[in-house]
């Protein structure tokens, strides 16, 4: 069957699949370069931070990396969108690049103030605003429908690798040459990243599936249209539940259930290490498998699979049952955040999709850890574990609310 090319519009006979195309993995490649130096950047911040302040200054500067994202997110969603994501991210690249050597000249100048670092972190937090929902819309230009089971699969890997890699990369750069070196190693990642993007030459937007509506251009009309739309709109709620039941526990729960099942320090490492490990077989397994049958099963199957283990994670009896269920969830995370990711993308018109990437990511970066609090209240009153069980509901809710909707269940 002819399959159109998005850089020509040609129809060949078979798509080039995305782990050998060089597109592909020049925006792979760029992707993974901008999550290490956007990792090492809040390493190196908050550093800073508490060498030239108290704990109530440090808080207020890596507030202020974060909360930009938080509010900028669905604006840079529809800048993306009506400007094209190729020229956002580049844009957004060399502002982060100059960001870094500002940053860099400042600390190696002298003890930089609490303000400075705050008004560099304000700037810095706008223009990932602007990368993270323009680099997310660019894969649907670059190949074909068909493969992007196997792109998001890929994506998914390369957080894993980042995460892995960008923390002992991040202290030895730290304990080596302190942040100067730092913010100078993160100009290097974020200008490679805009080098490999500057070559990148995506195909024209892709026509939408047939019947699909083109929303207008504009913030409001895309959150009509993800409210309108009868697939999206249960898909990104499932997708928003899980984040809620994955996030608190994982980034709030686990450290109050090591310190209450007295694990400790390493027994925590340890734990977190198995779900990293399980994430990378879970998107290993999209990488290799290419194309998932009937995704709409498989999204909430894997989604049940979280849920199991992050419940047994919260109930287990000692780190090495926590390890395995820790693992079972990181599976079940690397298979649900690729289809999810995938299923998005090839249902969300194309015109559309910076807006809708912007949406998921708002919520998983902006809105989730406000109720961070609630999660420690839950724990406080009804221990850790109970956090956990929480979490677990709240993917459930996710599954019953996709699968309620007739057209959730007859999408092929």
């Amino acid at each position: 069957m002819a399959v159109p090319d998005t850089a020509t519009g040609v129809a060949t006979a078979t798509p080039r699949p995305a782990h050998r195309d060089p597109r592909v993995l020049a925006w792979l490649g760029a992707f993974t370069a901008s999550l290490i130096g956007d990792q090492i950047w809040f390493l190196a911040l908050s550093w800073t931070a508490v060498r030239g302040g108290d704990g109530t200054q440090t808080g207020l500067v890596l507030a202020a990396g974060s909360l930009p994202r938080a509010l900028l997110m669905l604006p840079g969603g529809a800048i993306a969108d009506r400007y094209g994501p190729r020229r956002v991210v580049i844009g957004s690249d060399l502002v982060r690049c100059l960001v870094m050597v500002i940053a860099a000249f400042a600390v190696a100048a002298s003890s930089p103030t609490i303000w400075l670092l705050i008004t560099i972190a304000l700037v810095f937090g706008a223009v990932d605003a602007l990368f993270m929902p323009a680099v997310g819309a660019l894969p649907v230009r670059l190949t074909t429908r068909s493969q992007l089971v196997r792109v998001q699969g890929m994506r998914s890997l390369s957080q894993r690798v980042a995460t892995v890699v960008s923390a002992p990369i991040g202290g030895a750069v730290l304990a080596w040459g302190d942040a100067e070196l730092a913010f100078t190693l993160n100009a290097v990642l974020f200008g490679l990243s805009l080098a490999l993007l500057w070559r990148l030459r995506p195909g024209p937007v892709p026509e939408p599936e047939p019947g699909t509506e083109e929303p207008e251009l504009g913030l409001r009309a895309g959150l009509r249209y993800v409210l309108g739309h009868t697939f999206l709109r249960p898909l990104l709620a499932m997708v928003a539940l899980m984040e809620l039941g994955f996030t608190i526990p994982m980034n709030v729960g686990i450290v109050l259930l090591a310190d209450d099942a007295g694990w400790g320090p390493g027994g925590m490492g340890t734990v977190l290490g198995g779900w990293g490990v399980g994430a990378a077989i879970g998107a290993l397994g999209l990488t290799v498998a290419g194309r998932v049958p009937r995704p709409v099963f498989v999204l909430p199957a894997g989604m049940l699979v979280m849920a199991g283990g992050l419940v047994g994670l919260g109930y287990a009896p000692g780190v090495g049952v926590a390890v395995a269920c820790a693992a079972v969830l990181g599976v079940g995370t690397g298979v649900v955040g690729g289809v999810g990711s995938a299923l998005v993308q090839t249902t969300c018109a194309p015109s559309a999709l910076g807006r809708v990437t912007a949406l998921q990511m708002m919520f998983a970066v902006g809105l989730i850890p406000l109720l961070y609090p609630v999660g420690g209240l839950i724990a406080t009153e009804f221990g850790p574990s109970a956090v956990f069980a929480g979490g677990g509901a709240a993917m459930l809710a996710g599954i019953l609310v996709a699968l309620a909707s007739g057209p959730f269940r007859r999408r092929t």
